[in-house]
């Protein structure tokens, strides 16, 4: 059993990957001698995998988890988190902007007898819109979810073995590292690391990916927008028990002499816009549910390097 698990996913980080392993090697080696690199290859369609051959070929503490296709970053992080054997798991991304020689901090705090120690990046070297966008996400998704969410806060963290099997026993189809390891407990905190700029190449993530991966945990980890589609319906609800009210008493009073069309089809197309609306949420919550349960497992392995089955 290895003190330190340093688990990486792949995906266009052929270039980072072997100034990242020596960078990795050097930093370790200042905290303990035994430790182990486990990089898995996200379905990269560049040659991330041949890369890691060659390394782990000539090293074993260098592992190797070739994915059968590209299933995520977080289903790739969860593969690697199942094949982790450390006291103590790093989780970190493969592009270098997550740096190895801030390992030995985090792993320092782990001795103030922490369980979980994240990466709080003070300067993110992101683009405007992908910072934008995560502040925004994080906003929106700690009110549905009434939980505490950090934007500076990503997967760069180390992980007692004990909080990494909690989120391994979480049975969740979609795969979403930071929350998750959020919602298991533990005592926890976090320290303010370096983030650099990508190696290499520009992130995969597009915004219609992250758009994609903020509702998909949105509907995963929260009920409220079905709470809130019930407030809305309510208020509607008074809305036009108060408007009926009123238009009646103007009949009353002779000042309605001919029913008012454009009213009435405003009316319809507006209560049945947010009836198939409501309905369409609900459609998404059962889709879910569906996707649960047909248990189908949430990656597929292909290959592996250094690791025994």
């Amino acid at each position: 059993m290895p003190h330190l698990s340093i688990v990486i996913p792949l995906y266009k980080c052929s270039a980072a990957i072997p100034e990242l392993s020596s960078r990795l090697e050097a930093s370790l080696s200042e905290i303990d001698e035994d430790f182990e690199i486990i990089y898995v290859n996200d379905g990269s369609p560049e040659n991330d995998w041949e890369v890691v051959e060659q390394l782990a070929g000539g090293n074993k503490k260098i592992k190797g988890i070739n994915l059968s296709r590209n299933f995520g970053q977080h289903y790739a992080i969860t593969a690697g988190l199942e094949h982790a054997s450390g006291e103590w798991v790093v989780v970190m991304d493969g592009d270098l902007q997550d740096q190895p020689e801030e390992i030995k901090k985090l792993y320092t705090k782990t001795q103030e007898e922490f369980d979980i120690v994240l990466g709080q990046r003070s300067q993110r070297k992101d683009g405007f819109f992908k910072r934008m966008f995560s502040k925004l996400f994080y906003r929106v998704f700690s009110y549905l979810t009434n939980t505490e969410q950090d934007a500076s806060v990503a997967n760069f963290g180390i992980y007692s073995h004990k909080a990494i099997n909690a989120v391994l026993s979480m049975k969740d189809s979609i795969r979403y590292f930071p929350t998750l390891i959020q919602w298991v407990g533990f005592k926890k905190t976090s320290i303010t690391v370096k983030h650099d700029k990508r190696f290499n190449g520009k992130s995969a993530y597009s915004l219609t990916s992250l758009f994609r991966l903020a509702f998909n945990n949105i509907i995963a980890f929260s009920d409220k927008p079905l709470r809130i589609t019930i407030k809305l319906g309510f208020f509607i609800s008074s809305l036009a028990f108060l408007a009926g009210i009123f238009y009646l008493l103007r009949y009353l009073t002779g000042a309605i002499t001919v029913s008012g069309f454009t009213t009435l089809i405003i009316s319809i197309w507006l209560l049945a816009g947010i009836v198939i609306s409501i309905l369409g949420l609900i459609g998404i919550y059962l889709g879910k549910v569906f996707d649960k349960v047909k248990d189908r497992p949430v990656f597929i392995i292909d290959q592996k390097i250094n690791m025994d089955d």
